[in-house]
Order: C-alpha cells, then structure tokens, then sequence
C-alpha cells in the first residue's frame, strides 16, 4: 500500500478541537461540584432528573433553540408538585409557604443546569438542540 499518496479524512487529521476539549472539562468541573450540593439539593436534583428525563426526546422542548421561559417554569412546578406530595406522605406538613418559595427557586435553577448539561453533551452529544 502506497502511505505517502494516501488521503486522511478530515475527523483523522485533528484531534479533538479545543472547544470541544473545554466543553468537555466544563461540564465535569459542573458535575463534580454537583455531588458536593448539600443533602436537600440532592433530593431536589434527584428529583429535577427523574421529570428531565421523561421530557428527554427527539423533539423535546429540552433542545428548542430558545425553550419558552413558561414551559420551563411549569416544568418546575410540577417538580414542585411531586416534592410537595412527598413531603405530605411522609408526615412533613412543617414547610412554611416562604420556604417553598426558596425551593421553587433552587428547583428552576437545578432544571436549568440540567438542560444545559443535556444540550451541551450528556447523553446527547455536542450542542444538540
């Protein structure tokens, strides 16, 4: 076989671009710093997971180019909803309505890093939206 007349394609004549390289060390630096959230932020992420992944198809509003603002936000209600429920099972009725005006917060802002962690790689891939 003649290697000096031999063509590579283009994927073997580079390695890795370096943004993707950076992508890549983002993304672990934001999941390595997610298992240091307290106990309660884990139970919320858990939960953040658990509603993400049923919403995690082709077509989803997950990877609209701008996802609507009001559809995110009745993405996390209905987390909260499920939070809600639980804590009424176990017997926990003590939540103060302003509380969960914090947990609101702090779930729309754990819906957001996970999309964003599903868009920019994940299980995705490289900015698939």
């Amino acid at each position: 076989m003649d290697f000096q007349h031999r063509i590579l394609p283009f994927y073997m004549a580079y390695s890795t671009p370096y943004f993707m390289q950076e992508e890549d060390s983002v993304l672990r630096d934001l999941e390595y710093l997610q298992q240091m959230y307290p106990m309660q932020a884990k139970r919320l992420q858990k939960r953040v997971v658990e509603v993400v992944d049923t919403m995690d198809y082709e077509g989803s509003l997950l990877y609209d180019e701008f996802p609507d603002k009001w559809q995110l936000y009745r993405l996390a209600q209905s987390v909260v909803v499920i939070l809600k429920q639980e804590e009424e099972e176990d017997g926990n009725v003590q939540t103060s309505e302003e509380l969960w005006g914090w947990i609101e917060n702090m779930v729309q802002i754990i819906l957001f890093y996970e999309i964003y962690k599903r868009r920019h790689g994940g299980r995705r891939g490289f900015l698939k939206f």
